[in-house]
């Protein structure tokens, strides 16, 4: 199943892990989340490039192993 995901109206929010210095900054979008079941995730200095999106299960996971310290942050 291939579909397009309308982002156009998305209300992006800032991750707490962003750095403010300007370096690595990820918005993820999730009231997405509660009409598609997924997450998008993009790069916040490139607003209008792509995004990554994950099912919300898969981000769950990610955010609690961030959390955890199982994922190492620079």
């Amino acid at each position: 199943m291939n579909a397009t995901l309308d982002l156009s109206h998305a209300e992006w929010v800032k991750s707490s892990y962003s750095s403010g210095d300007g370096g690595q900054c990820v918005e993820f979008a999730p009231g997405i989340a509660a009409t598609a079941g997924v997450v998008p995730v993009r790069d916040s200095k490139h607003p209008a490039g792509p995004a990554l999106v994950f099912t919300v299960d898969a981000w769950g996971s990610f955010v609690r192993a961030v959390r955890g310290g199982e994922v190492p942050t620079l």
